[in-house]
């Protein structure tokens, strides 16, 4: 146990490439998007054209799957200039459906982790992740670790303030909040902001909007295992 976690009193989750692998669903679509629209431009310009859309996107239409796919079609039908055929435009909304039938099969540690941290009951356990709602429900669902936490959360970003809403909610102070994630961005620097601590632990794959430059802090540990949280925690 690290000592440093005396003071614990809740452990956040993020979910998506914490929990279950995501990233790799979406990179696999994209790709595939690029493959559809191959005759029409260098997949390099096609995956600028691409993030382009999706951030003139997200003010309306946010994170996850249904976002992407829409920002895939705007952009096929952009950059080819109105001639993508109608079969084009299915095989890449097909490829975004599958995105969205994630099955969300726990990472290797996860089940071990969550169920070593409840069986303490030391913790208040929850979980915080950004996206679409009826999304994120049904990937927990499908996960089959919704029994694990005591508040699930899902929110349109992940600011200092949500952060220290949430903690408002489990009744603790932001010091005595731990969250764990993979994204610098997200799930660490809000947190230490407010003065809480954070696991990270990187994803094997990052989405280009989630990147930012990381930094040494006294509240942040890096791990390359979630089976980490519970050995610093027990």
């Amino acid at each position: 146990m690290n000592t440093e976690y005396d003071n614990i009193k809740a452990v956040v989750f993020d979910a998506d490439d914490t929990l279950w692998s995501n990233e790799p669903l979406f990179r696999a679509a994209e790709q595939e998007c690029f493959d559809v629209l191959a005759e029409f431009g260098e997949r390099e310009w096609l995956a600028s054209e691409l993030f382009r859309t999706e951030m003139d996107n997200m003010p309306e239409l946010g994170y996850g799957s249904k976002a992407f796919c829409l920002s895939m079609i705007e952009t096929a039908v952009r950059v080819s200039g109105g001639r993508a055929t109608a079969g084009q435009i299915l095989r890449i909304e097909e490829a975004g459906r599958r995105i969205m039938r994630n099955p969300a099969i726990p990472l290797p540690g996860v089940v071990e982790t969550l169920t070593r941290l409840s069986e303490s009951g030391r913790y208040r356990i929850a979980l915080l992740t950004k996206g679409e709602l009826l999304e994120q429900e049904n990937k927990l669902r499908r996960s089959g670790l919704g029994h694990f936490f005591d508040l699930v959360d899902i929110v349109s970003e992940k600011i200092p303030e949500v952060y220290s809403d949430l903690c408002a909610r489990l009744g603790i102070t932001p010091s005595e909040m731990l969250m764990v994630g993979n994204s610098f961005k997200s799930d660490i620097d809000p947190v230490l902001k407010i003065g809480g601590k954070g696991i990270y632990i990187p994803a094997e794959m990052t989405w280009q909007h989630e990147i930012v430059e990381e930094y040494d802090h006294p509240g942040l540990l890096r791990a390359t295992s979630i089976v980490e949280v519970a050995h610093n925690l027990l």
